[in-house]
């Protein structure tokens, strides 16, 4: 059979030896927790099959069972190619939610906690001539409230603003063949006054080693340097004879490939820099005005899985056809080939963890979430699209402000190059957040033009927010809706939801969609907007397009309100 998602899966740091693990896999439901008992880890009667990297829950991966299950057992025998032995062996993980233990020929590995984030074990020492065992094995609880989990649903069934679980691996499972020495990760900072990049090497164990970078654009070389490591890190200051910048809309990109030893890594990157004036966001010194639409990156067939590279691009290209320039990447870890695509069309996004489902006091947020959200920055810190940082979704009112503040704090020291906002939507931090947001669902364009063009007196409104079924009044002075419209619609799936009543035909979507987009457009107060949604999710029929990536209404429309010149650009 063919492999299912055979790209290879970590664009940023590319090398030629690896060994694509896609596929069927054996596979074992374990509800009792009992499979260690019963010796699965030595890959004992295993008795099922699966289709890796899908989880469970979906049609692809040929279960479909989408009841609660804590926890499952895969199964892998591979023969390594001749010319890996006395090589370095890594398994990487793209994801698995959420706790992952690793054996490979009965010998323990280790274990990763967190369901969002790419991972790796080196397995050197534990294989063998011929064919070897690799057992996975994932723990996940979604009702613990220990452990991030978006918009997985906590009840049997899909409901409101949960959808289908994904437990287990629902990511790309990979070899990779390394030398004794090797380049374990890079942090690109882009310069556009000089124009140079500086560039952090980062390699264990390899000090007084050379490294060396050459970069490239459209094929011709623009700059090299090399370095020596010291404390671990080679530090090149890379100049370029010339400047392209990175700029929405047009994802301008120079090549780069490193060299130290026998290792050697292409990579990528764009020149930009991403500042904040007034809570407003400036690209390369110019303001933006930022046209999102949310994306929770949900697939019918696959649930957090695309079925392809090619549909998982599809939804960039769905959301730039009619007009958007970027998203809040909303409730979800997006994976890297994603982030490529982004960084390829000039696709503004922010980052976002799936804070939901994890209690937000007491040592969880600190022990659980904080750990994984520092391994999601660190791991997509190049992405040049990404242009700002947002752990959390609509915290509520008890969430312990020591934790918001540790997490900005901790964001912040490892990247000061993007913006950040605390918790998206109702209660921020004062002091901590970069841009001030808020969400607002009213349907109406009259009073919700009326609410915001209250800002141009002493800049504060007063806007409501609920938090566990509280409605709370706050004065704030919003210069980012960050989620608005919402509004439901649907011809073909009964029992749905969306935000509001829905429209009685296609002239009164039209008149809310227009009249909503263009009073946040044409505030001089206002940097952006993020329209709910790109897709309907399952029972949520509030998409732009539905689940099966169908656009309601013609694109021209949508493409006509969006292309107007916002205030702030005049």
């Amino acid at each position: 059979m063919s492999i299912p998602r055979p790209e290879y899966p970590r664009p940023q740091m590319r090398r030629n030896n690896w060994i694509n693990l896609n596929g069927e896999w054996e596979y074992a439901t374990d509800r009792g927790m009992s499979g260690k008992q019963r010796g699965l880890q030595s890959g004992n009667d295993f008795g099922e099959k699966i289709i890796v990297p899908f989880c469970r829950e979906s049609a692809l991966s040929g279960i479909g069972d989408k009841d609660f299950c804590s926890c499952v057992w895969y199964k892998k025998i591979i023969a390594l190619p001749s010319g890996w032995h006395g090589k370095r062996v890594k398994l990487h993980v793209g994801a698995c939610d959420f706790k992952t233990d690793v054996w490979v020929n009965g010998k323990y590995i280790g274990e990763h906690r967190g369901g969002y984030v790419s991972f790796s074990f080196e397995i050197t020492k534990a294989l063998c001539e011929g064919e070897n065992i690799i057992v996975i094995r994932a723990e996940d609880d979604t009702r613990s409230s220990r452990q991030a989990s978006g918009k997985q649903s906590p009840s049997y069934a899909s409901a409101g603003c949960h959808y289908t679980r994904t437990t287990g691996i629902w990511q790309t499972v990979w070899l990779e063949c390394l030398p004794q020495k090797y380049i374990e990760k890079t942090k690109f900072y882009p310069h556009i006054d000089s124009p140079s990049l500086y560039a952090e090497v980062y390699a264990t164990d390899s000090n007084g080693m050379e490294v060396a970078a050459v970069v490239s654009y459209e094929g011709n070389e623009v700059g090299r340097a090399t370095r020596t490591v010291k404390c671990g890190v080679a530090k090149l200051n890379i100049h370029l004879s010339e400047l392209h910048l990175w700029e929405v809309g047009c994802g301008r990109l120079y090549d780069i490939t490193i060299t130290m030893g026998e290792d050697k890594v292409e990579s990528y990157f764009g020149m930009r820099e991403v500042d904040c004036k007034d809570g407003i966001m400036y690209l390369n010194g110019k303001p933006v005005f930022q046209r999102l639409v949310l994306d929770q990156g949900f697939y019918p067939d696959g649930i957090y899985t695309a079925p392809t590279y090619e549909a998982l691009k599809h939804d960039v290209d769905m959301s730039m056809e009619i007009g958007f320039n970027g998203a809040r990447l909303h409730e979800k870890v997006f994976e890297p080939l994603f982030l490529e695509y982004c960084d390829r069309r000039g696709y503004i996004v922010w980052g976002e963890h799936a804070n939901w489902g994890i209690c937000h006091n007491g040592d969880a947020p600190f022990a659980e979430f904080m750990m994984e959200w520092s391994e999601i920055v660190e791991r997509d810190f190049n992405h040049p699209a990404i242009i700002g940082w947002c752990p959390i979704n609509e915290s509520s009112h008890d969430t312990d402000p020591r934790f918001l503040s540790k997490l900005a704090e901790i964001t912040r020291a490892y990247d000061n190059t993007r913006l950040y906002i605390d918790a998206s939507g109702w209660k921020h931090v004062e002091g901590v957040t970069d841009i001030m947001d808020w969400h607002d669902y009213d349907q109406d364009p009259i009073t919700f033009k009326a609410r915001y063009d209250a800002l141009l007196g002493d800049g504060t409104i007063n806007v409501h927010g609920f938090f566990q079924g509280k409605n709370m009044v706050y004065n704030v002075k919003p210069t980012f809706i960050s989620e608005y419209g919402g509004t439901w619609w649907s011809d073909t799936i009964k029992g749905g939801w969306g935000y509001g009543n829905s429209p009685k035909d296609e002239e009164e979507f039209k008149y809310r969609f227009k009249g909503l987009t263009e009073a946040l457009l044409f505030n001089p107060m206002m940097g952006g907007f993020c329209y709910t949604q790109l897709t309907d999710v399952e029972q949520e029929q509030n998409g732009l397009y539905t689940y099966d990536r169908k656009l309601k209404f013609d694109a021209e429309f949508f493409r006509s309100v969006l292309a107007q010149k916002a205030k702030i650009e005049e």
